[in-house]
């Protein structure tokens, strides 16, 4: 969501991108791995691999560290980690998805629950918030990539279904199965997108006030901070009015 990535950029004036940098590393190897486990060490013949290193590239993460993740894939002490969905509700109702790797289910599953617990929200039975979005593939591109009308044919062409585009710029989506060869052609468009990556995308937001949002931003972040959380979704939304509340704070 939009309030989301603001919050995120809040965070980082306020000092606390070295660790969230950090862990971002560690959790982007993680999926690398397990890419190249489930399937081919080969990108070329292994599209989850493909995306996967292409979202670490889009975040900074050095060559060596995505070769060694890839490495780590093909020995025999390799972890062997189960994927799990978390679903759930935070202050006022807002719906939580959360994407786990783990070695411990039985862990993993304790952890979640009681974080939901200390902040507000309560951990439900798979699928009870994610009938509420939809599983979508989504390439983002900074503004001076084109004009909205620029990239909206660049995403026709390349087989995309919805463009968003604005000051911020441009969020394109498609079927989470096109997802390989739709960003493949926008590459070859418009170079090389700012994030690739598979999401749940709300049918419906919420909005919330201030409080709201600083208490929910409070359930993420301690979600978040769960080696073995590998990303948190939600469906809030928050106006620029609070937004501006909350960088004023």
């Amino acid at each position: 969501m939009a309030g989301h990535s603001k919050w995120a950029n809040i965070q980082h004036r306020k000092g606390r991108q070295d660790a969230a940098r950090s862990k971002l590393f560690s959790k982007l190897s993680k999926e690398i791995t397990v890419a190249a486990k489930m399937g081919d060490a080969d990108p070329d013949k292994n599209p989850r691999l493909r995306l996967a290193i292409k979202e670490a590239k889009s975040n900074s993460v050095p060559k060596d560290v995505i070769d060694r993740a890839i490495k780590k894939s093909q020995g025999g002490d390799a972890d062997n980690y189960e994927e799990i969905r978390y679903e759930g509700y935070g202050p006022q109702g807002v719906a939580v998805i959360v994407e786990a790797m783990t070695d411990n289910r039985n862990r993993t599953a304790s952890t979640v629950r009681s974080t939901f617990g200390k902040h507000g929200g309560n951990m439900g039975e798979t699928g009870s918030v994610s009938f509420m979005f939809d599983r979508k593939g989504q390439v983002v591109y900074p503004a001076d990539a084109g004009d909205a009308d620029d990239v909206m044919m660049a995403a026709i062409e390349a087989g995309a279904e919805d463009v968003e585009s604005g000051e911020d710029g441009h969020v394109i989506w498609c079927a989470d199965t096109d997802l390989n060869d739709v960003s493949t052609a926008l590459e070859e468009q418009l170079g090389e997108s700012e994030s690739t990556k598979l999401v749940w995308r709300p049918q419906t937001t919420t909005e919330l006030d201030l409080e709201t949002f600083q208490k929910l931003m409070r359930l993420i972040e301690a979600l978040e901070d769960d080696d073995d959380v590998q990303r948190v979704t939600t469906n809030f939304e928050v106006s620029d009015e609070v937004m501006a509340e909350l960088e004023n704070a």
